[in-house]
Formats: C-alpha cells, sequence, structure tokens
C-alpha cells in the first residue's frame, strides 16, 4: 500500500501537459524547423530551459505547476506570433497555444478545488 496520496486529475493532467510543452520545443526547434542564422542548440537551450526551472520546486506540485503556468503566458504568446507569422509552422504554434491554455485552466481548476 501506497503511502503517498494521489495527485488531484488536474495536477496530472498539467504535469503531462507541461511535459509536452516541454518535449515541443526542442522537437520544434532543433529537428522539425531549426534556426538559419542562430545555433539551433542556442534556440533550444532558451526555449526549454525556462520550462525546467519549476522542477526545482517539484516537490510542491502546486507550486511547480503554478511557476509554469505564469511561464506558459509567454509560450502562449509566442505560439500566437508564430501562428500568426509563420504558416508552415502554424500546426505546432497551434499545439504549443493549446497546451498553455491547458495548463492555465488546470490552474484555475486547481485553485478551485477546496483541499481536503
Amino acid at each position: 500500500m501506497s503511502t503517498t496520496p494521489r495527485l488531484p486529475p488536474e495536477q496530472r493532467l498539467g504535469l503531462i501537459a507541461w511535459a509536452a510543452l516541454t518535449v515541443l520545443q526542442p522537437v520544434w526547434h532543433a529537428w522539425l524547423f531549426p534556426a538559419q542564422i542562430v545555433p539551433a542548440w542556442l534556440v533550444v537551450a532558451i526555449a526549454t530551459v525556462p520550462l525546467l526551472l519549476p522542477l526545482l520546486a517539484i516537490r510542491n506540485v502546486r507550486r511547480a505547476l503554478l511557476w509554469v503556468g505564469i511561464l506558459s503566458l509567454f509560450y502562449f504568446c509566442h505560439g500566437v506570433s508564430e501562428a500568426w507569422s509563420a504558416a508552415d509552422q502554424r500546426w505546432l504554434a497551434i499545439i504549443e497555444i493549446a497546451l498553455t491554455v491547458l495548463l492555465i485552466g488546470l490552474l484555475g481548476a486547481g485553485v478551485k478545488r477546496k483541499a481536503r
């Protein structure tokens, strides 16, 4: 029998969305559409490292997801600008937008949930 409490569904889904957003960045910027002028590793580092910083607070999942939600606002803006300006990358931008909206929505659902 496990003594660790189970995470609420919105936190589990938030962790999955966070992981998907983190994986999307190197796939997008290094594999599918690598940068032409700037080194690809630099673009991947700039896009991915901020999403890894909340791992420092992972012991408290709510706090880590709060930081990811705050960071996801920047990724939302990036997704909207890429969807508007780069037609060939629009589908990746829409995925990024959907993941960020999901994260922000799950944060709202987690706040509304009463502690037991």
